[in-house]
């Protein structure tokens, strides 16, 4: 199933998407949660409640997706956005070879974290901050969101706490990142976590390995790569990150960017105000959004 957060008369709500034009409102049967924070939190109990809901529901039911405003899938998570820096093996290459530098590969996942309040939705504007920066970057990334509380896991338990995957587009300001000497500062800037379109269970989405995700800017491919390429797996990186910490329903996790970032393009073609940013992951859908003044 793929679960959409909606706005509508500014009140939110929880759907579940139909095919392409069409999604199921929760908020028509009392006994379902309207907010996606709660419906994960219910674990497996309540998605049966959900699946069973909508198998009696009939066609009438259904509402048309051009009635509504598509949010962020979690627009106020209850802490910040965990990230990995440097996950893809070509994105390391190629960044190394942009800075001047040997090439290595991390020995552990490298975590940071982006603010709750960079967070938007598809088709929200990604803001270009002139006076800030002269270096705005993209990077198409599958986001894991967190289905139970979670502490110490093990490698091969770490994906039964997964309850379903996202899209984020991890918006970076590379020269802020410099003079910071840190990623916080370079990307968590507000409109820097564009995410959803909407959040697919992991049940459907399957294993984690192999999905094919890619980024356009204007139409032309810039990002074209496969999970495979992970160094650090969905289920490492949980694993890692649950050690001594714990991970509760709700929680985001954005694994990290292949190769093809403006930063190690040659020339470097950074993203300017009016580009149409589209990242897209198969199994998933297709995350959207503009560059804005």
């Amino acid at each position: 199933m793929k679960f959409l957060t909606y706005r509508l008369n500014e009140k939110f709500g929880v759907g579940i998407l139909h095919g392409t034009e069409q999604f199921f409102d929760l908020g028509q049967d009392p006994s379902l949660p309207t907010d996606m924070i709660a419906l994960i939190a219910g674990g497996d109990q309540t998605l049966s409640r959900v699946r069973k809901v909508v198998t009696q529901a009939g066609a009438d039911s259904l509402q048309a997706l051009s009635s509504i405003e598509i949010v962020a899938p979690i627009p106020r998570p209850s802490k910040n956005v965990f990230c990995v820096g440097r996950n893809y093996r070509g994105h390391i290459i190629e960044g190394a070879r942009a800075r001047g530098i040997e090439v290595n590969f991390p020995a552990v996942p490298e975590f940071f974290t982006k603010p709750v309040t960079s967070i938007v939705g598809p088709e929200a504007g990604i803001r270009r901050y002139q006076s800030l920066t002269s270096q705005l970057d993209y990077e198409v990334e599958l986001a894991v969101v967190i289905g139970r509380k979670t502490r110490d896991v093990s490698v091969e338990q770490a994906l039964s706490s997964v309850w379903g995957y996202t899209i984020i587009n991890e918006i970076s300001a590379r020269d802020l990142q410099r003079a910071h000497g840190q990623w916080f500062k370079g990307k968590g800037l507000d409109t820097f976590c564009p995410m959803g379109p909407w959040i697919v269970t992991a049940d459907e989405f399957g294993n984690p390995e192999g999905h094919r995700l890619s980024l356009t800017v204007n139409g032309g491919v810039r990002q074209a790569s496969t999970t495979t390429d992970l160094l650090f797996s969905v289920a490492e990186i949980i694993s890692h990150l649950s050690a001594g910490l714990t991970l509760e329903p709700g929680d985001i996790i954005a694994t990290g960017t292949p190769s093809g970032v403006a930063l190690g393009m040659s020339p470097q073609a950074w993203l300017e105000i009016d580009d149409v940013v589209a990242a897209e992951i198969d199994g998933i859908g297709v995350l959207r959004n503009r560059v804005i003044p």
